[in-house]
């Protein structure tokens, strides 16, 4: 059994934008991710995404619930050495490229960031070869350590921003819809190129994102999000394969293929949440409706998941 490096457990956050109103952005969220795996976070804008990659790196204070790395609570009262410890171990590669990194500063002093809070570098020699040497990990070159971010491409100035993630030598980075913003002949580079990374350094990811057919590509384990719930989790060829929440189903119908025939006659599964008539005595909870796949139901909903699972 691989062992788990997070472990998030009932976790919220919430919003509080003017009484009485209350955004629940994160609603009662659980989901474990395992040393050396990807987990896909999926679901379309607004679905509280992003919010739980946030969350979980301490970029928001989590209203409840636990978000447990190596055993360890990030949240809470934490001593500034403490935090440090985990701000090294936990990275995070952002969606947008071209304001994630400082315009007044060079490539060398981004990706050595890192380096110089946690001291990592003995002398000034040392950090440059560094960041030489992450500039050559993420498919640049050391040419390119003076200049500034608007002299590259969105797809350069994203592999700056993973070169600098991978500066403190993290064991977990959270991919924050990180091809989001780049032309689709460069996405499936710098995919690679996290794939790759992994490999070579046991890396753990939370690739975030809504591009279901890229997710599918890099991830393990997808997890699918709905209004700050995830409504199923399963392995990523066995959602694909045997979808069974509703919502699921209709991101799924809604992925375009290459293929002229298939396209004149895709029937797009438009989601209706009001199918699911919860009463005050329904519990709702992710269920298992086959081996390591979850899904969000009633226990009525659960025996009719079941027996379509098992149909198929």
């Amino acid at each position: 059994m691989a062992e788990k490096l997070i472990e998030i457990k009932n976790l919220k956050q919430y919003f509080n934008v003017g009484k009485p109103n209350m955004v629940k952005a994160v609603d009662g969220v659980t989901f474990d991710i395992y040393k050396g795996e990807t987990l896909g976070l999926v679901g379309e804008s607004g679905c509280g995404k992003s919010t739980t990659g946030r969350t979980i790196i301490r970029l928001y204070e989590a209203t409840g619930g636990q978000v447990l790395f190596n055993g360890e609570n990030v949240h809470g009262k934490k001593s500034k050495a403490e935090l440090k410890k985990f701000n090294r171990k936990m990275q995070m590669i952002f969606q947008d490229p071209y304001a994630s990194l400082d315009p007044r500063m060079t490539v060398a002093d981004i990706i050595a960031e890192g380096i110089d809070i946690h001291g990592l570098a003995k002398s000034k020699k040392e950090r440059m070869e560094r960041v030489y040497e992450l500039l050559e990990t993420v498919g640049l070159n050391k040419e390119h350590a003076n200049r500034y971010p608007h002299e590259f491409s969105g797809g350069q100035r994203q592999r700056i921003g993973i070169a600098r993630a991978l500066a403190v030598k993290p064991e977990f980075i959270i991919a924050d819809e990180p091809i989001s913003a780049l032309d689709v002949s460069i996405q499936a580079q710098i995919v690679n190129l996290l794939k790759k990374l992994q490999r070579e350094k046991g890396l753990t990811y939370l690739f975030i994102a809504h591009d279901l057919s890229m997710v599918k590509y890099i991830s393990d384990r997808i997890g699918v999000m709905y209004y700050g719930k995830i409504v199923e989790m399963a392995s990523s060829d066995e959602l694909y394969e045997n979808p069974v929440h509703p919502y699921t189903k209709s991101l799924l119908s809604a992925i375009p293929l290459p293929d002229p025939d298939y396209e004149r006659t895709r029937v797009r599964k438009i989601y209706d949440p009001s199918q699911h008539q919860y009463g005050p005595e329904d519990k709702v909870e992710l269920r298992e409706v086959a081996p390591n796949h979850l899904v969000l139901c009633s226990e009525r909903e659960f025996e009719q998941y079941k027996k379509e699972y098992e149909k198929k």
